[in-house]
């Protein structure tokens, strides 16, 4: 692993112990301070003299290179959050990112499932043996609660209160929330922490320390890995017809959507997800046309002749 710039290094360090930045988003955030400091070095720079046409330049060399401009606002966040980072240190007098615009980023839907493909998909694992087992609760869980993947292979058996109906998930900047387990996903877990499931992937010797704890085993007796599991969702959706818009984040994505059509109120599902603003679960919010029709005609007193005389 390539070693950054002091202030570069200092400021990942902080990401990490004070802000509790996940591994993945720390990867992420090096890459994109990787990819600034060569750019820096080939002008001949250091991070103290970087003024705001650099960075506009920088922000401009991303876009001529074909980065989406999702890729490049990701990027000049990373690029503005050590800047300022250096500001609040004393490294630096000034932040010369501050005036630099980002792309705009189209915002798409979310590509929900309907409840039939759900269905159809959470029916086709069939078979006891204990990987269908573990399939069918992964399936049900992240579609009965909308986890994100990488709080569901994080799960540890201490996390779960089955008798309670509730499991202890831990989200973004390791915060904790407690989730509802539904029925469907309730039984397909005690299904397969029974004798027919986890316990015959149980290895003689653990590999690794925290692997005896995890939900989720692989076919060794490891912890299931963020990858794995995304594999067991893009195998089970290949099989209904569903692999080229199966992912694990659509069903967290359909989770929303569903329990939004079907009269949530928007905190509640808020609350859910473990978003920390309104503002990303009112995306879900968003309806088609025809909806909008369909829930106006059924509602307004006067959109079906209820008040003619």
């Amino acid at each position: 692993m390539r070693t950054l710039s002091p202030e570069a290094e200092e400021f990942l360090t902080w990401l990490a112990v004070e802000r509790g930045r996940s591994a993945n988003t720390l990867a992420a955030y090096r890459r994109d301070l990787t990819a600034y400091e060569d750019y820096l070095k080939q002008r001949g720079l250091g991070l103290a003299q970087v003024e705001e046409a650099v960075v506009e330049d920088y922000v401009g060399a991303l876009r001529a290179s074909g980065r989406k401009p999702a890729s490049v606002a990701r990027a000049l966040v990373a690029v503005r959050s050590l800047h300022r980072f250096c500001v609040e240190e004393g490294t630096a007098v000034a932040d010369p990112t501050g005036e630099v615009g980002a792309p705009k980023v189209p915002q798409g839907l979310p590509k929900a499932l309907t409840e039939e493909e759900v269905g159809s998909l959470l029916g086709a694992v069939a078979g006891e043996d204990p990987l269908a087992r573990r399939d069918r609760a992964i399936l049900e869980l992240l579609y009965g609660t909308g986890m994100r993947i990488s709080e569901l292979v994080g799960l540890s058996v201490g996390d779960l209160a089955l008798d309670e109906g509730l499991l202890r998930a831990f989200g973004k900047g390791a915060k904790e929330r407690l989730v509802p387990v539904g029925s469907y996903a309730r039984r397909a877990l005690e299904e397969w922490l029974g004798p027919g499931g986890r316990p015959q992937l149980v290895p003689r010797r653990w590999a690794r320390r925290g692997d005896a704890e995890a939900v989720f085993l692989n076919a060794r007796g490891g912890r299931l890995t963020r990858q794995g599991a995304w594999g067991i969702v893009r195998h089970h959706g290949e099989r209904v017809g569903l692999a080229d818009r199966l992912t694990p984040h659509v069903l967290r994505h359909s989770c929303a959507t569903h329990m939004l059509d079907n009269g949530a109120d928007i905190r509640v599902v808020q609350e859910l997800l473990g978003h920390a603003s309104i503002a990303t679960t009112q995306v879900y919010t968003r309806v088609s046309p025809e909806r909008l029709v369909r829930v106006y005609e059924s509602a307004h007193p006067r959109a079906r002749g209820r008040w003619d005389r």
